[in-house]
């Protein structure tokens, strides 16, 4: 390492962030990276720790340590310490196909499992990432790369998700004629319409497909293959088919008034904001509206989070986020040591802008909704919540969330939005394709493969390991390609 005591010498500096109550105003990001010299002193901070759990990626506790893609995160943070951009950038994509994501949306497993997050500050790796993959676009060093010589053999890729787009890449790279099929009308899957545009700017996804375009990948949009293209017409143009279609089938809130009218599922209300913004920078009005309406959020996660902000930025007149399980604290418990992923209080973006526009937090922990109330025209205007508290289950032996009866409490709500995860793969793609499925309704496949029960079929993303990050689909994506590859042509150097 160039600056062996550079975690003692200089200070964790992250990008500066526009302040809330600006920020809300537009739907732009908001964060303004360090300058590459400084950026170079928070290389500097790597500690040649020994044992690099930051590149690690395995399940701790049954989460994530460290990087699932396995970038070798101190050798890169060297090379940008020295100022090596071109050698850092060359480093980092020899693991990841598409760090200018990652760097905006993903939770920072490595940064979590940093060792000098043991006892200070760990290494700003993301920021450092976002620096090497900026600085490559601006320095034209992120080039096409078609292959030099093509296989002739053609795979098609269902889904244009990052586990798409990535597998989708290796195997034109490889040489095989890649197809990715997109059932919207732009690509791009979660990247394009799940995750707002203050936290991913579709400029910077425009830019990687044009890129993969020049490398020589088709893409179709306005295709869902199941119902506008059969399994059958692929299979004829087609020697190999990836699934990559996400886990899209929303978890829903079954309780008395569900049939209210202006309740959504989270993804539909925010594909609605990101598609009218795209489509006329919302001229059009084609978007769910929050506008002067109390906003309820059922869920607590970044979906639950990226709905807050949304609303906030559409000038909803209050903003409720219900979550079920306890408040965690604000430090690390006994139980959850280092190099776990720690299980403490975040407040992210949305609520940091509900705060600064409302003056509360906007979370409510251990609540759920026990009943939506109607008005006289069938749309909803209140809600009746419950306290929850934990209870083992007798039969199962579970701790399970229940009621506490007499807790209950009605709050208005006229807009609301069900942010409670995903339950798996949409039936009628799998049914389509003959492909068996997990207990989850995941894709099924042997332990460590991915190629299904049908043979020349294959599944990666959401859609095969169930609901997860960004990060996971790309590593997915790119083992899967590595599979689909080997099943080609017999061996594999992906």
């Amino acid at each position: 390492m160039g600056k062996s005591t550079g975690f003692l010498d200089y200070e964790r500096e992250t990008a500066q962030v526009e302040p809330p109550l600006e920020r809300i105003r537009h739907f732009r990001e908001f964060r303004t990276p360090l300058s590459l010299e400084v950026q170079r002193k928070q290389g500097a901070r790597c500690m040649e720790c020994g044992v690099p759990f930051c590149q690690n990626g395995e399940l701790l506790a049954g989460m994530a340590s460290g990087c699932p893609l396995h970038n070798l995160i101190p050798e890169t943070n060297d090379l940008v310490y020295t100022g090596n951009w071109k050698q850092a950038y060359e480093r980092l994509t020899k693991t990841h196909c598409f760090p200018e994501f990652t760097c905006r949306v993903c939770p920072a497993l490595c940064e979590a499992a940093c060792t000098c997050n043991v006892n200070g500050d760990p290494v700003s790796v993301k920021e450092n990432e976002r620096a090497i993959i900026e600085h490559a676009y601006e320095s034209g060093w992120v080039a096409p790369r078609p292959p030099k010589v093509r296989t002739g053999k053609r795979v098609a890729v269902i889904g244009s998700g990052p586990s798409g787009l990535a597998a989708a890449q290796q195997l034109n790279r490889r040489g095989h004629l890649v197809t990715v099929y997109e059932r919207r009308d732009r690509i791009g899957g979660l990247l394009r319409y799940g995750i707002p545009n203050m936290k991913l700017d579709k400029g910077v996804l425009d830019r990687r497909i044009a890129l993969m375009k020049e490398e020589g990948v088709i893409f179709e949009t306005n295709v869902d293959v199941g119902k506008d293209l059969s399994p059958e017409e692929l299979k004829k143009s087609f020697d190999r088919i990836l699934l990559a279609c996400g886990a899209a089938n929303p978890r829903d809130i079954q309780v008395p008034g569900r049939d209210s009218k202006h309740i959504y599922f989270a993804v539909d209300f925010l594909t609605s904001v990101t598609k009218s913004l795209l489509d006329s920078d919302f001229a059009d009005k084609a978007y769910i509206p929050a506008e002067g309406k109390h906003v309820l959020v059922i869920g607590g996660g970044d979906t639950g989070n990226d709905c807050v902000g949304t609303a906030i930025r559409l000038r909803a007149k209050s903003v409720t986020q219900l979550e079920m399980m306890p408040k965690p604290g604000e430090t690390r418990s006994a139980s959850n040591p280092w190099p776990q992923w720690p299980r403490v209080l975040k407040t992210d973006y949305g609520q940091e802008e509900a705060i600064a526009v409302f003056g509360h937090d906007p979370r409510i922990y251990q609540t759920t909704v026990k009943e939506f109330v109607k008005d006289k025209n069938g749309n909803v205007k209140k809600a009746v919540i419950v306290k929850l508290e934990a209870k083992r289950d007798e039969a199962s032996g579970r701790m399970m969330m229940v009621p506490v009866e007499g807790s209950e409490q009605t709050i208005p709500a006229e807009l609301v939005l069900i942010a409670a995860g995903f339950l798996g793969s949409q039936s009628y793609v799998t049914d389509a394709f003959q492909v068996e499925v997990d207990q989850r309704t995941n894709v099924k496949t042997a332990a460590g493969a991915y190629e299904t029960s049908v043979p020349g079929i294959f599944a990666a993303g959401d859609m095969h390991r169930g609901q997860s990050l960004v990060v996971w689909a790309i590593q997915e994506g790119r083992m899967a390609a590595r599979a689909v590859d080997a099943s080609l042509m017999d061996y594999t150097n992906l």
